[in-house]
Parts: structure tokens; sequence; C-alpha cells
């Protein structure tokens, strides 16, 4: 079986947002195909802890990163500046089939490894300047299952949450940064690691 060439169908659901165009496909990548690429990944990719300053305190990111690209476009938020590692064969396979899939396209990717519940992201919006003024982000999700949380910015009750599941890709279009925050919240859950991937372009 090639591992890059699922059959099975990408039905794509949409997220009701006001001034926001989400969608959500959960079985992107098949379960058996999910699992390959998060044991791949896991290994493949330089993860790193970063320390992150916020409100003026600075301290360790609850999360593991690392940022891959097609060109070393600097990417910075919250004190921390990243310099992309080259695309990996296996990253660059999920990027063209996301492109193709969305028909959006990409040059860098986000890497995040939420070790257990207590790593977490909390509320905001990818709204920095390499991002340009409405960036599309498309996230891929591998590994544990994790609830995702999206609010509007002018109407904070106007809210949603969403699970995303093994094999998943969560696209947010036109408007999601401009008008939401999204957040991946603790949990105090026994949970095992998730591999979320956000691909997004620099300029």
């Amino acid at each position: 079986m090639s591992l890059f060439s699922s059959e099975i169908p990408r039905e794509s659901q949409i997220v009701p947002l006001k001034d926001a165009v989400v969608t959500y496909t959960p079985h992107f990548y098949s379960e058996q195909e999910a699992v390959q690429l998060y044991k791949t990944l896991l290994t493949e990719i330089n993860w790193q802890q970063d320390k992150i300053t916020l409100f003026g305190k600075t301290h360790l990111q609850p999360r593991l990163t690392a940022l891959y690209g097609d060109e070393e476009i600097p990417y910075s938020y919250s004190g921390i500046v990243m310099t992309p590692r080259k695309f990996s064969r296996t990253l660059h396979h999920i990027k063209t089939a996301i492109e193709n899939h969305t028909g959006a396209t990409f040059n860098t990717v986000l890497c995040n490894l939420y070790r257990d519940g207590k790593d977490s992201n909390g509320w905001h919006s990818d709204n920095e300047k390499e991002l340009g003024p409405d960036p599309i982000i498309v996230s891929i999700s591998l590994g544990e299952t994790r609830m995702f949380h999206l609010k509007n910015k002018q109407a904070p009750t106007e809210r949603i949450k969403l699970a995303l599941t093994n094999g998943s890709l969560l696209y947010m279009g036109k408007g999601t940064q401009k008008n939401y925050k999204h957040q991946l919240a603790k949990t105090q859950k026994q949970i095992t690691p998730r591999i979320n991937l956000t691909f997004r372009r620099l300029y």
C-alpha cells in the first residue's frame, strides 16, 4: 500500500462560524496511514522546547515545536524567532496532498508535539505580519484526539469546539485569524501524544 495514495473518501464538513471559512475533514488520512505518519514524524522531526514570553514573563512552552519550509524565511511569535529547516520528504508529501485537496499553496509548516494532557496552546490568533493580512492555515492531526476551541473576538461567548481526530484535516480560511481566536486546552485525562502540523505561507 502506498502511504500517500489513500482512496478513502475525503468528505469535508463546514464548521458554522460567522465571518470565517472553516472546514473539517475527519478522514483525510486513513487510520493506518495516520499511525504510520505519526511514528515516522515522531522521530524524523527535530523537536525542541523554546522559551516563550507572555505578559512580561518567560517560561518554557508547554509543547515541543519545529519549523520546516521551502525557503529560509524566519517566523517569529511571542518573543521566539524560528528559522525553518528544509522540508523532509514526508512533510513535503503531506504538503502536496493538502495543496491538492484545498487548492491553497504553502511554503512552511509549524509542527507541534503535545506530549500529554498538560501540554497545550492558549487562546491566540495566527496573525503575525509574516503571514499576510488574512492567512489560510491547514492543520493535520496525528495521534491522540484533542479538543480544539474557537471563539469570536467581538463576541467571546460565540464559541465552538471540535474533536480533532487522528488523520483529520482542519482548514482555517478567510476571516478565521482576523475574527477568531483558537486554543488547544489542557486536559486532566490520561492521554497519549499528539502531533499537529500547521501548514501556512510566509511572506
